[in-house]
């Protein structure tokens, strides 16, 4: 089965085909950085209507770069929530339109079990049962993955999630959008001696996230330490917050996941969303769990932002075990991916 995959739950325009017989076949995507990098972030109306102009071509383009025409495509999956209600609704209404016309199944796809799944689209896939850590602009949660639908929520964030906090620290020190890769950029230029921001909740038990305190830790500091700093001393202090606030998230992460790792049993871990492209994570957590006996697996970097082929690749096991969506249609901009069902 070839399946058409299509992301637009926030600010990229993800396209690809996947085939259940020879995996991925092609990809396109979009970002829509540069048009929200102006504002600090990203405007729903701006995205809604960035993602209309761009699907179709972006379509096209991707059924060109697999060689194939549309009689060759039996399925399409869509993200359906959770994310931003407009850009959502894009995405779905292109998906159901087309297939309607091709008289083909449609499928819709949860947008955090994409991330889940991308690992497996990698020459080497993590095997079931693993624990994973899904850090992205809006979650961060620790899930038991036993098989495909059937997760078990180990711990989330229970304000800002890791990918929040870091946009919201750039902004306060006066940095680009997305936040992510900015920090990083510039606590490689960090002392990482000169600050020591707190660990938040890893003090207790369980295995919930709380980054709000860390964020507002951050910015006294940057308050009580820049009064009177101008040029290249401001600058130098600005790259030592970016080090300690990315090594306090960074540590954060890696203790919940030993403690998730060793709750479970489980010693295999996988990394996937957004801020799994950090590169001091990824060596934090090759780390630990080389220190735990286990391994860990992410997604190729193309692959760790909002993409169209783990929603192809999601919505392909979804639409092999017979499941597809009636006429009607909706998104869901809040969803809980508790709520999936495992498959047939």
């Amino acid at each position: 089965m070839n399946v058409l995959g299509i992301e637009t739950s926030c600010d990229e325009t993800g396209v690809a085909v996947y085939s259940a017989e020879r995996g991925l076949l092609a990809h396109q995507l979009y970002s829509q950085v540069e048009l929200h990098a102006e504002y600090g972030g990203v405007v729903p109306e701006l995205a809604s209507r960035d993602h209309l102009r761009k699907l179709l071509p972006l379509i096209r383009a991707t059924l060109e770069q697999a060689q194939m025409a549309q009689d060759d495509i039996q399925g399409i999956a869509y993200t359906a929530g959770p994310g931003l209600a407009g850009a959502l609704l894009a995405g779905a209404a292109v998906a159901r339109s087309l297939a309607w016309t091709w008289n083909i199944p449609a499928v819709e796809v949860h947008h955090m079990e994409g991330h889940l799944l991308a690992p497996m689209l990698e020459a080497h896939p993590p095997a079931f049962p693993f624990v994973a850590l899904l850090v992205s602009g809006g979650h961060t949660m620790l899930v038991k993955v036993e098989a495909v639908g059937r997760y078990a929520l180990l711990g989330e964030s229970l304000d800002d999630a890791a990918g929040e906090a870091f946009d919201k620290t750039a902004k306060l020190l006066g940095l680009g959008y997305p936040g992510g890769p900015a920090i990083a950029s510039l606590a490689e230029q960090g002392d990482a001696d000169r600050f020591r921001f707190p660990r938040p909740m890893v003090d207790r038990p369980g295995l919930d996230f709380s980054f709000s305190g860390l964020k507002t830790y951050t910015l006294t500091t940057m308050q009580k330490e820049s009064a009177g700093l101008e040029g290249e001393a401001l600058a130098c202090l600005k790259a030592d917050i970016a080090r300690a606030f990315e090594d306090a998230v960074v540590d954060t992460l890696a203790i919940k996941c030993r403690r998730a790792v060793r709750q479970t049993g489980v010693r295999t871990l996988v990394l996937a969303g957004g801020v799994a492209a950090n590169q001091r994570l990824r060596g934090r957590m090759d780390e630990m769990m080389a220190d735990e006996g286990g391994s860990v697996y992410y997604p190729r970097l193309d692959f760790c932002t909002d993409n169209g082929a783990m929603i192809a690749y999601a919505g392909s096991q979804r639409l092999a075990a017979g499941e597809q969506m009636g006429m009607a249609f909706n998104v869901r901009p809040r969803w809980s991916l508790m709520d999936l069902e495992a498959l047939a």
